[in-house]
């Protein structure tokens, strides 16, 4: 969602509109990777922008994703503890390496139908292309995915299948946290109608 010097436009160059009553248009206050839909948080003024990035740096914010997948873990639940490492700054593409910063992702099995599987992520710290590089290292690329599951998962949708469900900011003290859900594009909602829940 920030300028990456690929020619592709970015949300950056739409956030005029949202001025509103401020003299600025507000800044993005973290990223998705591109192809991510869902939720984005913006700062509208510095003093905001400031406080959310602290939030986030400290780990405060709580995100929650959906992914559709090209398999199933083998359990309904469990944590991904594997760090990660830049491998190409052009394209920002990461991999599994010891030697790479601390990255954790925990997740849960919220549905499938025996092939594609519908996942609950949190991830609990915040590397570049986290959850794809994670769920690929599982054996459970995301749909739609050209860069970590081109081979297998990148053919069964033009679109990346990940969507940040929910987002959770504890943004004024001793008052309860801000929340905001997205809900799934046409692109994934289309396929949980096909998936047994697993919640049932």
């Amino acid at each position: 969602m920030h300028p990456g010097g690929t020619g592709v436009a970015h949300l950056g160059l739409f956030l005029e509109s949202l001025k509103f009553e401020q003299p600025d248009s507000p800044k993005l206050a973290h990223r998705l990777d591109r192809g991510t839909s869902g939720c984005l948080v913006l700062g509208r003024h510095r003093a905001a922008l400031k406080q959310l990035g602290k939030l986030f740096e400290r780990g405060q914010v709580d995100k929650t994703y959906w992914a559709l997948t090209l398999g199933v873990p083998p359990e309904t639940s469990g944590l991904i503890d594997k760090p990660l490492l830049k491998l190409d700054p052009r394209r920002g593409k990461m991999a599994i390496d010891p030697s790479g910063q601390e990255a954790r992702s925990e997740w849960r099995l919220l549905g499938t139908d025996g092939t594609i599987a519908w996942l609950e992520l949190k991830p609990l710290t915040g590397r570049s292309h986290q959850l794809r590089v994670h769920l690929a290292s599982i054996g459970c690329p995301i749909l739609g995915d050209r860069l970590y599951g081109a081979e297998r998962a990148a053919p069964i949708s033009d679109e990346l299948c990940l969507l940040a469900r929910r987002i959770s900011l504890p943004f004024y003290w001793q008052q309860p946290p801000i929340i905001a859900e997205a809900a799934p594009p046409a692109h994934m909602a289309e396929r949980f109608f096909t998936l047994r829940s697993k919640t049932l």
